[in-house]
């Protein structure tokens, strides 16, 4: 009797793999479609139409899972997950187009939707904390001659950005004033203009008066905790000046956002307040190419929460937006006894992962070990 070996492949590329066993290499290209598999969630479709579409991805040998009472239309709407390969995918977008009930646009949707690839390499955004009470170097940098040396030690170990913030937004943390803020970064500024540094500036902020002073002194980058929420002449700042912003997910303000927050459904709930508030933006006159969204490590979230975020990040690149994690010298590690450069080994494993699924930007406190990781994986 035949001794069968079986061996799963598990690899984002399997071309190499089909073309290993002596495949058309003529068609090779073609058939990775068939070998690559999508489930996508469909929110709120009626009746008619998530009948049809459980229907037209049976009819290729796909599935669509859909509420139990939508055969018998007890319930006006459902949300669904079609599950597929791409060439199945690609097969019933097509055939929607000739439905009715408005699936020619879901279908149009779709064949755009599984077309986004992440392409661009992974940029590394260095921190540098201008406040007294940070979680991990409050005070450190309080100097601005201190802080513009950080500076220029992040840039010469190959950050791509520089996020300068001076207003704590830790857990339990409360506002600092905008003249206070303003009177610790604009020194820095001033620095990295009479300097002539090239490289991008983001100022950590959630004031609008804060943003529109530092746009003016060359920051390139507004990175708002709260997702536009906090100060509602933000979004029209930041419009006005056209630079790009940093749209984060947040349960609740810093002060009171670690208070036992409960999600039924957490990527459902962080997806869908990030293409609302993305949405929102693009409405003020926001360019789309201008919005980076970060689901929020620690900002309203259990420790369990972060690690789900970081296993599912991918989930968040359907919103068309680069995406930024910070994880560094966060509570998730559980390290609060421990020195900075143990944690950092530890943000480094975490953002290990976040590397492997092509996330646009990592937001580190350590700028060396990680440009040292990314030249690594780029061997690999």
């Amino acid at each position: 009797m035949q001794d069968f070996l079986l061996r799963e492949i598990i690899t984002d590329n399997i071309l190499p793999e089909i073309e290993s066993v002596g495949f058309d290499s003529s068609y090779s290209n073609q058939v990775c479609d068939k070998f690559e598999y999508r489930n996508i969630k469909i929110y709120s479709l009626t009746i008619p139409q998530a009948n049809i579409l459980k229907q037209t991805a049976l009819s290729v040998g796909a599935d669509c899972a859909t509420h139990r009472e939508t055969i018998t239309a007890k319930i006006e709407m459902t949300d669904c997950i079609l599950g597929g390969s791409i060439s199945q995918i690609k097969k019933i977008a097509e055939k929607l187009k000739f439905q009715p009930f408005g699936l020619k646009s879901l279908g149009e949707k779709i064949i755009s939707f599984i077309g986004v690839e992440k392409k661009a390499e992974t940029k590394i955004m260095g921190i540098l904390n201008l406040t007294d009470n940070s979680f991990s170097d409050g005070g450190k940098y309080l100097d601005s001659e201190i802080a513009c040396e950080h500076l220029l030690e992040m840039i010469a170990e190959g950050a791509d950005i520089i996020d300068i913030g001076a207003e704590s937004t830790k857990p339990y943390s409360k506002a600092v004033p905008e003249d206070i803020q303003l009177g610790r970064i604009l020194p820095v500024l001033e620095f990295v203009k009479s300097n002539n540094i090239k490289t991008p500036l983001s100022i950590d902020t959630r004031s609008a008066v804060v943003a529109e002073e530092c746009i003016k002194n060359g920051a390139a980058v507004i990175n708002d905790v709260s997702g536009l929420t906090y100060d509602d002449k933000m979004a029209y700042i930041v419009a006005k000046y056209g630079v790009k912003v940093v749209i984060q997910h947040s349960k609740g303000t810093p002060d009171v956002m670690q208070n036992n927050p409960v999600y039924e459904n957490l990527m459902d709930e962080i997806y869908r307040d990030l293409k609302q508030k993305t949405d929102y933006a693009i409405s003020c006159g926001i360019q789309k190419d201008n919005i980076i969204i970060d689901p929020g490590i620690g900002f309203g979230k259990t420790r369990e929460d972060n690690f789900e975020i970081i296993k599912r990040i991918q989930e968040l690149y359907g919103i068309g937006c680069p995406v930024l994690l910070g994880v560094s010298r966060k509570s998730l590690l559980n390290m609060q006894d421990e020195d900075n450069f143990t944690k950092d080994i530890f943000t480094v494993a975490l953002n290990t992962l976040a590397l492997e699924k092509k996330v646009d930007i990592i937001r580190v406190h350590n700028v060396r070990l990680h440009r040292q990781l990314l030249d690594m994986l780029c061997k690999i």
